[in-house]
């Protein structure tokens, strides 16, 4: 079996975001196959990008995925974010 796919890790972190914004970092990171450091980090870069908005709640955050902005990349910024992620709700 191949050991690629067709999402990068922050892809698969948005799409776990949007089907359940309450997840914890351990909770992504179980999803999407990665160390709750790497999640982290890939969180951040998201909320940095404007991407995803981390709002506390309690002793946990809650995640918004900003569906209004381009994919990053020149083949594919004509679509948004929620283009791509509406395939996966």
């Amino acid at each position: 079996m191949a050991n690629w796919t067709f999402l990068t890790h922050h892809g698969h972190v948005l799409v776990a975001l949007v089907q359940d914004p309450e997840l914890t970092i351990d909770q992504i990171s179980a999803k999407v196959g990665i160390t709750s450091r790497s999640t982290a980090g890939i969180l951040n870069d998201l909320v940095e990008a404007g991407y995803v908005v981390k709002e506390k709640v309690g002793r946990n955050n809650s995640y918004t995925v900003n569906g209004q902005n381009p994919l990053r990349h020149p083949l594919n910024e004509k679509a948004n974010v929620a283009d791509l992620l509406a395939l996966f709700k």
